[in-house]
């Protein structure tokens, strides 16, 4: 059966406002310069632990746990919930349930955090499962997550596609030798997803579905 593992960030639902809210805090809180709004999208999407680090300029590790707490103190408060479902997702998902195709949500944002979102936007009906990293900072890297996904729903590399905005999406699917659709209405960018190796790219939610069916066609569980 094919299954499609979706990104959560950038791909089903735009979080700009909280993650970058929650930056902005995180930052602000242990002592450092906030960078201007327009250098804070590349932050969105890759994992947490590396972004601060990198925007809080070779700190130590101390400094990176206060602010992963401060983010997540500012996100489990209001920051998850800055967030809206892009047009045309609902829909997307829809033709997928009523297809022979499995739909996982597969996001290095914490799972218990996907959990909420997730739920919070009425979505959990269209979804094998959710899966996300530890809060502990395993499975953060989507080649891992996306390995670990493979393993535990016994599904066949062949018959997979990774559906996400950023490179981080695109290279984990290439390293477990599965297809991907990078989506261009995210955070990432077509000269990202491109350079990245996206298998395809698509500008809109219905040209994943256009791409899914062409792929997987609509009556049987293989590839055509």
């Amino acid at each position: 059966m094919a299954s499609v593992l979706f990104d959560l960030d950038g791909t089903l639902t735009d979080a700009r406002e909280g993650i970058e809210g929650c930056i902005r805090h995180a930052v602000r809180s242990v002592g450092s310069d906030v960078p201007p709004d327009a250098d804070l999208t590349k932050y969105i999407g890759p994992p947490l632990r590396e972004s601060l680090s990198e925007l809080l300029k070779h700190p130590s590790q101390e400094m990176v746990e206060e602010a992963l707490r401060r983010y997540r103190e500012r996100f489990e408060a209001r920051g998850m919930f800055e967030n809206r479902v892009y047009p045309g997702i609902v829909d997307l998902l829809t033709h997928i349930g009523v297809r022979p195709w499995r739909a996982y949500v597969v996001t290095s944002k914490p799972e218990l955090y996907a959990d909420r979102i997730v739920g919070h936007f009425h979505l959990e009906a269209f979804f094998t499962r959710i899966y996300g990293s530890r809060m502990d900072g395993g499975l953060t890297r989507k080649e891992d997550l996306i390995r670990h996904v493979l393993k535990e729903e016994s599904i066949p590399a062949g018959m997979a596609i990774i559906v996400g905005d950023r490179a981080e999406d695109i290279r984990g699917a290439r390293a477990n030798g599965a297809d991907s659709i990078g989506v261009t209405y995210g955070y990432g960018g077509r000269q990202e997803l491109e350079s990245a190796g996206a298998t395809w790219i698509c500008d809109s939610p219905e040209a994943v579905l256009e791409v899914l069916t062409s792929r997987f066609g609509t009556s049987a569980g293989v590839p055509r």
